[in-house]
């Protein structure tokens, strides 16, 4: 038996396929690690990439689409659409058996797999350049790559129902595209019909085949002569002989027209993409105002200098909470007075989260409020934050500069508690800016926490052996926070989840700060007033004693945030004011143009940056995928 081939066109764009789908789906799992609730995708960090993830993901979806561009013009060309053909015959081939059946379930999958493979495109190209890139959208891309893999399965099982390991390998035994059947023509139909006809009439063995044996002629009988068929069509033209009928074998260089014709027009096709999304990037204008229109940094949004500004917009995902979508919609604003930059940041933020870390006192003690604090990953008491980073890198994607995937990113550093990757920079001298807003801890003293992205650093006791997370090269610029944690873990409560502490502070006066926490709800969905505060200030509080816990009654809540003091050095180059109304957050941001600090970015053309929004939650954050390039009136 000759072992089965297939043409040599349908052999490349295959493994080509197979071979794109598969970066594409390392690449996306480990992206798809950092979403929350799917951290057992760490359970293949060994074949998962760590670094470029973002970049290879997009490469192969460019390929994937050229592929598919070249796979469709291929079939048309080739004259092999009969082999994807899905018609009323192979529908009613589903309840026959053997071969046939085999065969429509075949054509099925393919187009499964067809539409599977376009919703993949369109939703990862929304999800790239921002449009409709929520978590409907992810969902969609999430659910389309288990379907691809599933139809990968069921693909190689039926192709190997109907022929076995022959039917299978022929895929790695190219050959010459075979040359397409000859187009049907009624007038050569008709022709070779009267043809056929004439032939019957003037054939004698035929028929004598067809009346049997003739008597034998009596002597001086004559044979009746037939009468001459007068139809000049009788006689075979030479232009309809079966010579010239037949189809002449096509010439090899010539088969291969329909996949040089494919590959080139994927390549140009892919080409214009790239091109298009390395000319069309995401902007946002700063606009030049006068000294006396700088806006006031209150949180209100009505001030001149931003009235007639149009907000870059853009959707971001991947977070935590946010009603359980992980998604919100930030509008950013930018104005400057050739000293100072001035920015407007808005974002959608279903609740305004203030309980940071809050203390309960029960019988036994004092606990700690928290679901994941012990490994860094604290996403229910926890207060809303929005970050900013701003970087002179070209950071042509997310992540591949600034984030490191993997539980253990650096083999001689501590893996992470969180199972999630460790953000820093790879030069020695890459500093990335970072300005952290946060709606308890300094936000509403009017300071923004100014941190970078740096080399990584050198793990610390604590660090090393487990009992506070490690943070790679993210740390805060030199200097002094006026916020700290009201709160130590006593002797041997560090891990296993205990959450008895000892509080730093008490409150001065327990009535005071009580009614300055607002209407006390201690679930985590729900949000405070806004005249609501969870923090104590010095002034408000006294170190904690014995004597003073005695008169504090049990079930008692107090704030897990002490306020004292200013911020100071380089941590302190970012003013700003925040307010919450109606499911969004405002908040107006003010820094130095250039600080000349080593750890800062200048604010100016040809500078990135990126934005994220946190909804009670200390790491989940959400993020966008194409950086955002400053233009600098």
């Amino acid at each position: 038996m000759r072992p089965r081939k297939t043409d040599y066109g349908t052999v490349i764009l295959h493994w080509l396929l197979v071979a794109a789908f598969a970066i594409a789906l390392v690449s996306g799992l480990r992206i798809a690690s950092e979403a929350p609730e799917r951290t057992w995708i760490n359970l293949f960090d060994a074949v998962l990439p760590r670094e470029s993830v973002w970049t290879a993901h997009m490469q192969a979806a460019v390929v994937l689409f050229a592929v598919s561009v070249a796979y469709a013009i291929y079939l048309v060309r080739a004259g092999l659409g009969r082999r994807i053909q899905l018609d009323w015959i192979r529908v009613r081939g589903l309840f026959r058996r053997g071969q046939t059946r085999l065969g429509a379930i075949n054509v099925i999958l393919y187009w499964i797999f067809f539409v599977t493979m376009l919703t993949l495109i369109i939703s990862g190209g929304l999800l790239y350049f921002g449009y409709f890139a929520g978590h409907d959208m992810a969902m969609v891309h999430w659910y389309g790559t288990w379907v691809i893999l599933s139809f990968a399965g069921l693909h190689v099982l039926t192709h190997y129902a109907v022929g076995g390991a022959s039917q299978l390998l022929r895929i790695l035994r190219p050959t010459r595209l075979a040359p397409p059947p000859p187009q049907l023509d009624a007038v050569e139909l008709l022709t070779l019909l009267v043809e056929q006809s004439a032939r019957l009439q003037h054939d004698p063995e035929r028929d004598g085949t067809l009346r049997g044996p003739q008597p034998a002629l009596a002597r001086g009988d004559r044979p009746r002569e037939r009468p001459a068929v007068g139809n000049s069509i009788a006689q075979r033209p030479p232009a309809t002989s079966p010579q010239g009928r037949a189809s002449k074998p096509r010439d090899p260089t010539l088969q291969s027209n329909p996949f040089v014709v494919a590959s080139a027009v994927a390549i140009i096709g892919a080409s214009m993409i790239v091109a298009a999304d390395r000319v069309a990037v995401d902007q946002l204008r700063v606009h030049r105002i006068d000294s006396a229109a700088a806006p006031v940094l209150d949180g209100d949004t009505s001030d001149r200098a931003w009235r007639d500004i149009q907000p870059f917009s853009l959707m971001t995902g991947q977070g935590g909470n946010f009603d359980g979508k992980g998604e919100s919609r930030i509008e950013i604003r930018a104005v400057h007075d050739g000293t100072w930059a001035y920015f407007l940041f808005t974002w959608e933020d279903p609740t305004r989260s203030l309980k940071h870390l809050p203390l309960v006192k029960e019988a036994d003690g004092w606990r700690m409020l928290h679901n994941g604090y012990d490994t860094g990953d604290e996403h229910e008491y926890n207060e809303d934050k929005f970050s900013v980073l701003l970087t002179t890198l070209d950071l042509t994607l997310a992540g591949d500069r600034t984030f490191h995937a993997s539980p253990q990113p650096l083999t001689d550093a501590p893996a992470t508690m969180t199972g999630r990757g460790l953000h820093y920079t790879s030069g020695a001298t890459d500093y990335v800016d970072i300005w952290q807003w946060k709606a308890t801890s300094g936000g509403p003293t009017g300071w923004m926490d100014d941190a970078h992205f740096g080399p990584p650093l050198e793990a610390t006791p604590l660090q090393a052996s487990n009992v506070e997370p490690y943070k790679g090269g993210f740390a805060p610029d030199p200097g002094v926070a006026n916020y700290a944690d009201n709160f130590v873990r006593q002797a041997g409560t560090s891990g296993g989840g205990d959450r008895t502490v000892l509080p730093r502070r008490l409150p001065r006066v327990l009535a005071a700060t009580v009614a300055a926490m607002g209407d006390i709800d201690l679930d985590p969905d729900h949000g405070e007033s806004d005249a609501a505060r969870w923090f104590m200030t010095d002034a408000e509080s006294i170190p904690y004693s014995p004597e003073e816990d005695a008169r504090i009654p049990i079930g008692t809540v107090i704030p897990g945030v002490v306020i004292a003091g200013e911020f100071s050095g380089d941590r302190a180059d970012v003013r700003c004011a925040a307010r919450w109304a109606s499911g969004h957050w405002a908040l107006e941001v003010a820094r130095r143009i250039d600080t000349n600090s080593r750890y800062d970015v200048p604010i100016k053309t040809g500078t990135f940056m990126r934005v994220a929004a946190f909804d009670r939650s200390q790491i989940r954050h959400t993020r966008h995928v194409r950086p955002i390039r400053l233009e600098v009136e």
